[in-house]
């Protein structure tokens, strides 16, 4: 993997990072107060897919990637960092406990995190299939 390949997916993952961060403050800023946090939860699981797709869409063609491998690995690289972000801001921005961020990835729960990062795996495959039906 060339230098100019992990900077783009460097790149990417920050870019994915702070969209989903924005997507996170809006959820809880302006829906959760609207329509409730669990419904708010459950509706931004659907948009933060969308968006992370509409991230992919953009960037992943950008990397060079050839082959469906390539964009799965490419994918558990984006589901890794995003877990990792995500306990990150957990620990260190909001002082959560280890237990409340657990919380986030327990769908019985009523959160999705895990959910949304299993479906991240296979974005970047998604759109490299897309883009060869469309070529």
């Amino acid at each position: 993997m060339s230098s100019s390949e992990i900077l783009r997916i460097a790149s990417l993952c920050v870019v994915l990072a702070g969209a989903e961060t924005l997507h996170g403050i809006l959820r809880t800023v302006w829906l959760a107060p609207k329509v409730g946090k669990d419904l708010a939860i459950r509706l931004s699981m659907v948009s933060g897919t969308a968006l992370a797709f509409l991230v992919c869409a953009t960037l992943v063609p950008g990397i060079g990637l050839q082959g469906l491998w390539p964009h799965l690995y490419l994918g558990l690289t984006l589901a890794a960092f995003m877990a990792a972000f995500d306990v990150f801001i957990g620990r260190a921005i909001m002082r959560f406990k280890w237990s409340r961020i657990w919380q986030d990835f327990n769908p019985a729960s009523g959160n999705y995190l895990s959910v949304g990062l299993l479906m991240l795996v296979f974005q970047p495959a998604l759109v490299w299939w897309i883009r060869g039906l469309l070529a």
